[in-house]
């Protein structure tokens, strides 16, 4: 057995040794669990995918005379004002609803025929980036706080603290979306075309942080990271948090399952991690790159981070029926997914990603590089993640109301 602080110890010394997760998955068929165990003291994992339950708290800083915020836009995105008075929360996927100058969403966007191009996620790229935004605030005027409205442009320079915190990061495991449907879909996995003409996936698949820790044995509340190019922290278990998902043999799961909360200083990030993006009629997203360690106490590190795509599953599921629990079309394999082609119901269909398996392995090798050089030590979990959260819907306690 192996304990963090004498990883620390190699760490600072520079002797430390650490591998990707994929020299991990090819060089344990060649030398063995065991020897593995015995040479490498770090595995990085790492992917860079989509992650909208992710946002931005910002302190803007007070103003002469102050201001207590209730309604706020930057760049045209309104960001949500229900805190302190000059604190605010910026969500990635908060859609624009005014232009410029205070007009008011046009009527497609109104109708849902058109959706914005620009949201928060694209917001917080730029002020990572060091650009300026516009700022529009409308206040609420009390005794302590007179001044009614404010406007000005902001940088990641010119205001206190603006770190993300994101409450629903890292899926361990997602779906396949198809449209078994005869209209095209829109949806968070992309456009999804009528009649199974093609299949999206999301989950970087054998390469995925928490795919390689499935029982969050190494992974914990106060665990370190990497966040966006920057260092962040496991913060909590993540919204819509299922570790109790029915799983394999090897304890993956075979749909969505864990999730977590994750927060890092946004000034310190690099906006080659963190992207604003647009899923076309659905709305605004974030590509986030995430980076996670795994120290290695013991050969179970190693031999739940040898597993291949082959022997990781999702669910193929049919978006054409609009509802909460929707039918499948069986499971799939992430090494079926990544030839490009799955079979459903003997029809051929092409496969796209939304994760970058290319930006996934940078992740992970710039924070092997960090470990290398001794500028990133691991830390010890102050708490376990709860492993044993159930999923529970609204719509039981809606019925239960409407009878009663």
């Amino acid at each position: 057995m192996k304990t963090i602080a004498e990883i620390n110890d190699k760490i600072r010394r520079q002797k430390a040794v650490v591998w990707t997760v994929e020299e991990v998955k090819a060089r344990v068929p060649e030398i063995g669990i065991s020897q593995a165990f015995k040479e490498v003291d770090v595995i990085c994992t790492g992917t860079f995918e989509p992650m909208e339950s992710s946002g931005a708290s910002i302190n803007l800083g007070h103003t002469d005379p102050p201001i207590k915020i209730r309604q706020c836009w930057l760049d045209g995105v309104p960001a949500y004002a229900g805190f302190g008075a000059v604190d605010l929360y910026l969500g990635a996927t908060a859609m624009t609803d005014f232009v410029g100058t205070g007009e008011a969403i046009d009527t497609e966007v109104r109708q849902g025929t058109a959706l914005p191009e620009r949201g928060g996620g694209h917001v917080i790229e730029d002020l990572i980036a060091g650009k300026t935004v516009n700022l529009r605030a409308i206040g609420q005027v009390t005794d302590c706080y007179p001044r009614a409205s404010f406007e000005t442009t902001i940088s990641r320079n010119t205001i206190n603290q603006f770190y993300l915190f994101n409450p629903r990061n890292l899926y361990q495991n997602f779906i396949v979306g198809v449209n078994g449907g005869d209209r095209p879909l829109h949806t968070y996995l992309g456009p999804l075309q009528p009649r199974l003409a093609n299949a999206v996936y999301s989950n970087p698949g054998a390469i995925s942080p928490l795919l390689n820790d499935p029982d969050l044995q190494l992974i914990g509340i106060g665990t370190r990271i990497f966040l966006g190019g920057g260092i962040g922290y496991v913060a909590w278990e993540g919204t819509q948090h299922f570790p109790l998902q029915k799983r394999l043999s090897n304890r993956t799961p075979i749909g969505p399952a864990a999730t977590l909360a994750l927060i890092g200083d946004a000034k310190q990030m690099d906006s080659r991690w963190v992207r604003g993006c647009y899923f076309k009629n659905y709305g605004p997203s974030l590509m986030l790159g995430v980076g996670v360690p795994l120290p290695v106490l013991s050969e179970d590190a190693i031999r739940h981070c040898a597993v291949q795509d082959k022997d990781i599953v999702a669910p193929i599921v049919d978006f054409a029926i609009p509802r909460r629990v929707r039918p499948t079309f069986g499971l799939v394999t992430y090494a079926q997914l990544k030839s490009g082609k799955i079979s459903i119901e003997g029809k051929s269909v092409r496969v796209a990603p939304l994760a970058s398996a290319f930006l996934s392995r940078q992740v992970a090798q710039q924070l092997k590089q960090w470990i290398e050089a001794g500028e990133f030590t691991l830390t010890e979990p102050v708490a376990a993640i709860p492993m044993d959260r159930s999923f529970l819907p609204q719509d039981r306690w809606g019925s239960q109301i409407a009878l009663e």
